[in-house]
């Protein structure tokens, strides 16, 4: 454990739970009812109202080899591609011979998917990286928000408690290590108020991605790392934060915008949208076998380069041809958000350019979703499974959510009954010094330049640099004055987001290739030597920076101090230890 904590007001309330489940997305969700469904005392905490994650901005559906002529098979082939040598094919194969299941086992909750009107059979699109169409979705383009609605019915008729408008704090431990619950802070609504605890052996972190590290993105305002960072505090393993996945077709609103971006689904590509520059000249064709469908790191890396060698801030969508009752019945959503922006997708062409979109690393857990802290479990976009490697294949984030988080409440349920040990104080307590609110745009200007689409050893060495002297001038500020920012939701987030981008720089330093999502403009190339994951963690009293040549290179950074470990190969699953204590 590394004894790191949020500087925060002591626990004022406190209840008790068996699991106590982070985020109210479709992972989250799912791995509550589930676990609820075992019998098991259930909880849960959400950063904002039930239906306000990232699930319900999902456009473009869920992948599962549901189709004719579609097998599992196929489904890991193309997945195996998009991952560009580094997912865990075993965690694959978990998700596409399970997901065809979980997905009907969603429908049975209540979940409504488009079908035929002739044949009721469930319609099934293409997106990007997709051989075949394979690809279920719900109110043409309201995937994740009819998901999100029928789970969190499916949770209120079960009566699963929950704690809304709370922001995740820090994990709690017993004296031997072990999961004893979370501190977390409820925001003047509800039940309780100000900072409390819930003591439970189990905790399961769905707490999303971390999108809002950079300044434009499709993440809603929520994704600022919290799971991430409060993993890395409390000792866990982080996998592959170098690999961001940068949407390639968001709708373009000017070089200035910034916040949370309307996006422009895959599956307009897949339904034959054309990528165009300003002449009209689909500048895919010839680059990849699948032209506008290719994966996504292939079409943003197009897409950028078009927009580099004309010089220009966006390049095109092309989906005139629809028509509009197309557009109308298949794309409602992504219709009104264009013509609320002044763009009329049934007469023009879609401005589009990439912007941050998903964590293909995270939290690294093994095929149980199980963290290398006892008690501790991860599923969503938080965890790194193994199963995107470099670059997440179009769709499989949903189906992975539900996937995973069903085999957490097995998991959890086949341990049962569990109890939580006493909390305890860490031996060493390290209080981080909190960052101001006001450093938040600093810090996402730091990572959109330095960090985004391209990247260099020059823009991630200055990255990293600039966002240590942000961390630095905190120290000081605190060792000087014995003042630190104002403990308050803005403050932990931005401290949550500073923690995230060192980490997310750190890796890309290290990793010295072009793969997947991660594109070094000064390592154009992939190198195989680098066909292996960067396993991440805080130690807080680790020595001035020192690297070791070998296949287990290890970087050490000053505190809050880093070490960043190359594991042997592409097998991915974590030394977990323990399963929580039994009564």
């Amino acid at each position: 454990m590394t004894g790191i904590r949020l500087h925060a007001p002591a626990p004022g309330w406190f209840i008790d739970a068996e699991v106590v489940v982070v985020g109210s997305g479709v992972a989250g969700l799912t791995a509550a009812l589930r676990c609820a469904a075992a019998g098991l005392s259930t909880v849960v905490v959400t950063k904002a109202r039930l239906d306000d994650g990232s699930t319900r901005w999902a456009q473009g559906g869920i992948a599962a080899a549901l189709g004719d002529g579609d097998t599992p098979e196929q489904h890991l082939d193309d997945t195996l591609v998009a991952g560009a040598g580094l997912c865990d094919e075993e965690a694959v194969r978990t998700l596409v011979t399970e997901g065809p299941g979980a997905v009907r086992r969603l429908i049975a909750t209540g979940a409504h998917f488009d079908t035929d009107p002739g044949s009721g059979e469930i319609e099934l699109t293409r997106e990007g990286g997709h051989h075949r169409r394979r690809i279920a979705h719900a109110g043409g383009d309201a995937t994740g928000a009819e998901i999100s609605r029928a789970l969190v019915e499916a949770v209120r008729e079960a009566g699963i408690r929950t704690i809304e408008n709370a922001l995740v704090l820090d994990l709690l431990t017993d004296a031997e290590g072990r999961t004893a619950g979370i501190t977390l802070h409820v925001m003047g609504e509800g039940q309780h108020d100000g900072v409390g605890a819930v003591h439970s052996p189990i905790v399961v972190l769905a707490t999303g991605g971390m999108g809002q590290v950079f300044s434009a993105t499709t993440n809603p305002a929520v994704s600022t790392g919290d799971g991430v960072a409060l993993a890395l505090r409390a000792g866990a393993e982080v996998s592959d934060l170098e690999f961001v996945q940068f949407h390639p077709t968001v709708l373009f609103l000017g070089t200035d915008s910034e916040g949370q971006q309307p996006l422009v689904s895959e599956a307009v590509r897949g339904e034959g949208a054309h990528l165009v520059d300003a002449s009209g000249t689909r500048f895919m064709l010839g680059q990849h076998e699948l032209a506008e469908l290719a994966p996504r790191d292939i079409v943003a890396k197009g897409i950028m380069r078009r927009m580099q060698e004309q010089g220009t801030a966006h390049m095109y969508l092309d989906a005139r041809h629809f028509g509009a009752e197309m557009w109308e019945q298949r794309f409602p959503t992504i219709l009104a958000a264009c013509r609320a922006h002044g763009i009329d997708p049934v007469t023009e062409p879609i401005p589009v350019a990439p912007a941050a979109h998903y964590a293909s690393g995270g939290v690294r857990t093994d095929l149980h979703g199980r963290t290398t802290v006892p008690g501790l479990y991860a599923c969503g976009e938080v965890a790194c499974t193994g199963v995107h490697g470099a670059n997440r294949l179009a769709s499989n984030s949903l189906l992975e959510g539900l996937v995973f988080a069903e085999r957490i409440a097995a998991d959890i349920a086949s341990r049962a009954p569990l109890a939580a040990g006493a909390p305890a104080d860490p031996a060493s307590p390290s209080v981080l010094p909190l960052i101001a609110p006001e450093a938040r745009a600093e810090i996402q200007r730091i990572m959109s330049h330095g960090a985004g689409v391209l990247r260099s050893a020059e823009s991630l060495a200055a990255a990293a640099a600039a966002l240590h002297s942000v961390h630095r001038n905190a120290v000081q500020d605190q060792e000087g004055s014995g003042k630190t920012a104002e403990p308050g939701v803005e403050s932990w987030e931005t401290s949550n987001l500073l923690c995230v981008a060192r980490v997310l720089t750190t890796a890309a330093l290290e990793r010295e290739e072009t793969r997947g999502c991660h594109w070094r403009d000064d390592r154009p190339e992939r190198d195989d030597d680098w066909r292996r994951h960067l396993v991440v963690r805080l130690a807080p009293d680790a020595p001035p920076v020192s690297r070791h040549h070998s296949s287990n290179e290890t970087l050490r950074v000053t505190p809050p101090a880093l070490a960043v470990s190359r594991t042997e190969s592409t097998a991915f699953a974590p030394t977990v230890p323990d399963a929580p204590r039994e009564p």
